[in-house]
């Protein structure tokens, strides 16, 4: 018989309608507390039929089941943190205020108002209901929409933004969240007024239309890190990062747009180690082959991202020659973090040819090399150091000067995965790179055959 060895984890709770499809709701929540070192547990409000492309019915639960499994909950767990999400009427909005102003852990409000559509969820009852909830909260996480209807403030930016979080503030939230993902505009930036002042937290708009549990995910984020111990404006920040990995890098699933992918910082957390050992594994065979001409030095410049990489602390990068051991020569160290060129251009690449592109290496920027790349016919583009050449963020790639880049996709005519290169003028390099590790060497000797 083996001896138990039980794992303790902070408790979180969601008070939240369920979601058939998976991306919203209480099974989105409880995804994402688990992602975040969070035992979730629920208290469910509604039961709804939907998936990717909308709601098909919804039935409510009655006020009395709420606050029976709200107590059921607090009666057995250790509860460090909340988040409400659809309380879907005015008799379950008020049943969970009440019990709210016992609760001795934070309170993440989502307030579920207003649909993406831009259709009211609630009746006004039930709107002016929140108003005693959101006096119980930790913060409370309005969209722009939902700002709206709380504060009265129309939000169309920043400063709008701020005055409707100001308002909030006043009906006795701690903190407002107001988040920009419903204003105009290629960067999203979601404000947060608090005693302490108000901060800015900003991200690229990501060109998709898989939000769908967007605002569940993040309320959930940011109750889990509360529940574990984060400070406010922590807790927040590190779930503001973490939702725009999880729509960039959003489940490819159901007829519809697709879902956020709550356990995307799991993944990528779990694959660091196999792509540290790709990054090995690519230059000890570069040095065992002859590529001398080619690499820009015995293959140290190898650079690895993890599948959902977003900066340079997911790209690992090999940081040395190689030592002679008596099973051959072998990588010495290979390092996340490093705010190498390989791992900008990486990630650059990723951003602006595909972001399926993984593993890249340097190699000289010579005319030689030039000209086989345009007898490969490979995607070529220059890197632009015009913005922030010192700054750890992605450089910018000139799609406009690629050659071969067919709309920056990297497939060739048959739809096979083809290397692209980055030249990087002022660093007289170019990168090559590509979605395969174990292909990526064959890549390289195709460069030196044309370059011999």
């Amino acid at each position: 018989m083996r001896s138990p060895a039980p794992d303790s984890r902070p408790v979180a709770l969601t008070i939240a309608g369920s979601d058939s499809g998976g991306g919203a709701g209480i099974q989105a929540d409880l995804a994402t507390m688990a992602a975040h070192g969070a035992f979730g547990t629920s208290v469910v409000t509604a039961v709804t039929a939907q998936h990717t492309r909308g709601v098909e019915r919804s039935f409510q639960l009655p006020p009395e089941e709420v606050a029976g499994q709200l107590a059921a909950v607090r009666d057995d767990f250790d509860v460090r943190a909340a988040k409400t999400g659809m309380l879907a009427t005015t008799e379950i909005v008020e049943a969970v205020a009440d019990r709210a102003a016992a609760f001795d852990f934070p309170l993440v409000v989502d307030p579920v108002m207003v649909a993406t559509s831009g259709d009211r969820l609630l009746e006004p009852a039930a709107e002016r209901a929140y108003e005693t909830l959101i006096a119980e909260a930790t913060v409370v996480t309005p969209n722009a929409d939902e700002a709206e209807v709380l504060s009265g403030i129309p939000v169309d930016d920043e400063e709008s933004a701020r005055e409707a979080g100001e308002r909030l503030c006043d009906l006795g939230a701690d903190a407002a969240l107001v988040k920009g993902g419903h204003v105009p505009g290629e960067t999203v930036r979601d404000v947060l007024v608090s005693a302490d002042g108000t901060y800015i937290f900003e991200h690229p708009r990501i060109d998709t239309d898989a939000t769908h549990g967007s605002g569940c995910t993040l309320s959930a984020a940011i109750a889990a890190r509360l529940a574990t111990g984060d400070e406010l404006r922590t807790a927040i920040e590190r779930s503001v990062d973490f939702l725009a990995r999880a729509v960039r890098y959003h489940y490819d699933v159901g007829r519809g747009p697709g879902a956020v992918n709550h356990l995307v910082g799991l993944r990528n957390e779990a694959a660091r180690e196999p792509t540290a050992e790709a990054v090995r594994s690519i230059g000890e065979e570069l040095a065992a082959s002859d590529v001398s001409t080619v690499v820009l030095r015995d293959g140290a410049a190898v650079v690895g991202a993890t599948p959902s990489a977003e900066s340079v602390d997911d790209v690992a990068t090999l940081e040395s020659e190689f030592s002679e051991t008596k099973s051959g020569r072998q990588a010495d160290d290979v390092r996340f973090g490093r705010s190498s060129d390989g791992a900008r251009v990486l990630l650059a690449a990723r951003e602006h040819a595909s972001a399926g592109l993984r593993f890249a290496v340097g190699c000289r920027h010579t005319e030689a090399v030039a000209t086989a790349l345009e007898t490969l016919e490979w995607p070529v583009f220059a890197a632009n150091r015009d913005r922030g050449s010192n700054s750890e963020s992605a450089l910018d790639l000139d799609a406009a000067a690629a050659t071969n880049a067919r709309g920056g996709t990297v497939e060739d005519a048959a739809g096979r995965p083809t290397p692209v290169a980055v030249i990087d003028g002022s660093r007289s390099t170019v990168w090559i790179a590509a979605t395969d590790a174990e292909a990526l060497p064959d890549s390289l000797r195709e460069v030196q055959a044309r370059v011999s």
